[in-house]
């Protein structure tokens, strides 16, 4: 149960508390953020409310922490992140029940999530030792007009504070993809859990503390964006941002200042079907890339487009798959269950009204119970419709045919979003002809949108993100080169 056994500790009365310098800790405002559990829109748990001037004690300690850690030996490191991912794995059921409650997860899919979370950092230490244990050596000859007097040596060094920020739909696998490769490489790192999703973030940064992680190198500091939001990312200690989430990252990025960022900011992933597909196994994707965790993922599927010719038969198929689907509570593994707050769900109704005021054809009649918005299917969808370009972040899937694929491929351009998409077709040469064309960070042939498998390279183009996620390039990107250069006094030739 969350709060309890090894996690007491995180837990003040009814108040979780926020972690800094290896402790536990509760706020000194006395105030506290209520989180609401999305099914029953009752309050679930509190988290401390915590204040700009606790948020400079951890950038400080988070700095004089980091300058420790960077001489702490790799296999070290890595050793701490094993340990880590072990305890993270062995209480993932109480980890989950808190995914369950705060932000409505399917529980099936709450206890994936924290098993992924510990196969990430595990994966992580092992390929930061791999990555970070080599250098490069070059020679000064190689350039014309040089003789080879100059041996030029590089590394990667930490780039020292970094801040994660990850959004609620899934806060520990995405606080854990930033944490872990700023680790490894040798920084400190200071987390703001989404306020939906804290709890579960409190949980796994436990579990960190148990593996016995120097104190001040990780700091959990949980409080209301509009008091510390600004202030945190703001803050001149913070060398390096990564965040995942929506339009607050576009703000970031214009606030950041000089440092390297990693934002993955939301996507309208289109579907563009041809004649030739498979249109069971579009269907079937469908229906996992559209409607799974009902909707609220960047890299669900937005939008189909579909050739004219097919669209009354793979309308159909989906049609009878959606009429599949259960809904109602995550405790219960249903597929659909509440969107994370009732402004989510007030927000994909006027997607919903707008359709349906300007001619859509609704394939299941739309019914909503509070946070909870039955799976709904539109067709005949226009462009002049704001489902065709806003993501809806729901389980509403609009549907438009299209005479071409060209118009599919410019349908997906128009976009401001260029995170993901797919194209199904039997073709292989058509199929990548359509993917180079296609703006957007991923292109799947003949399966949905998915973020993963985690060492896999994540990204997205125009407003859908800067910079590149999966272990490798985060591990990178929270590193900076650093360069010696051995004068020789002659030029010296090996064997010469």
């Amino acid at each position: 149960m969350a709060g309890t056994g090894i996690f007491t500790d995180i837990l003040d009365g009814d108040v979780y508390k926020y972690y800094s310098d290896g402790e536990w800790k509760t706020s000194s405002s006395g105030k506290s953020v209520a989180i609401i559990n999305p099914a029953t829109r009752k309050t679930q748990y509190k988290v401390q409310a915590c204040t700009q001037e606790e948020v400079n004690k951890v950038m400080e300690m988070a700095k004089s922490a980091q300058k420790s850690w960077a001489k702490t030996p790799l296999w070290k490191r890595a050793e701490l992140l094993h340990k880590a991912a072990a305890i993270l794995k062995d209480n993932k059921a109480p980890i989950a029940e808190s995914l369950v409650k705060e932000i409505a997860k399917p529980a099936k899919d709450s206890v994936t999530e924290v098993v992924r979370s510990g196969d990430l950092i595990s994966y992580c230490a092992e390929e930061g030792v791999r990555i970070l244990g080599e250098g490069k050596f070059l020679l000064s000859d190689s350039f014309p007009g040089n003789e080879r007097t100059k041996y030029c040596l590089t590394s990667k060094i930490p780039l020292g504070v970094v801040l994660a920020i990850p959004p609620f739909n899934y806060p520990v696998n995405l606080a854990v993809s930033k944490i872990a490769p700023a680790l490894i490489a040798g920084n400190s790192l200071v987390l703001k859990p989404p306020t939906q999703g804290a709890v579960s973030c409190l949980h796994m940064v436990h579990c960190f503390h148990l593996a016995g992680f120097p104190k001040g190198l990780i700091s959990c500091i949980t409080g209301k964006g509009s008091e510390i939001g600004d202030f945190l990312t703001m803050h001149p200690a913070v060398n390096c941002i990564s965040f995942t989430g929506g339009d607050t990252g576009i703000s970031i990025s214009k606030k950041a200042g000089m440092i390297p960022l990693q934002m993955e900011l939301g996507g309208k992933d289109a579907c563009i079907v041809l004649e030739d597909a498979d249109l069971d196994l579009v269907a079937s994707n469908i229906i996992k890339g559209g409607f799974s965790y009902s909707g609220q993922r960047c890299t669900a599927v937005k939008v189909v487009l579909v050739i004219k010719s097919v669209a009354d038969e793979l309308v159909e198929k989906v049609k009878a798959k959606v009429a599949k689907l259960t809904v109602g509570p995550p405790e219960e593994n249903c597929d659909i269950t509440a969107v994370v707050s009732e402004s989510s769900a007030n927000f994909i109704e006027g997607l919903v009204m707008d359709a349906k005021d300007k001619g859509a054809t609704f394939c299941q009649e739309y019914k909503r119970e509070g946070n909870l918005i039955w799976p709904l299917l539109l067709d005949n969808v226009r462009p002049d419709m704001r489902i065709a370009w806003e993501e809806p972040f729901g389980p509403v899937l609009p549907v438009l045919r299209i005479n071409s694929v060209e118009e599919g491929i410019n349908h997906c351009n128009a976009s401001n979003f260029g995170l993901q998409g797919c194209v199904f077709t039997k073709d292989i040469n058509k199929a990548i002809l359509i993917s180079d064309a296609m703006e957007t960070g991923t292109v799947q042939i003949n399966s949905a949108p998915a973020r993963g498998p985690d060492h896999f390279p994540f990204q997205g183009l125009k407003d859908s993100g800067i910079g590149s996620q999966g272990v490798t390039n985060s591990i990178n990107l929270m590193t900076k080169l650093k360069t010696t250069v051995i004068n020789l006094p002659t030029p010296s030739y090996s064997m010469g």
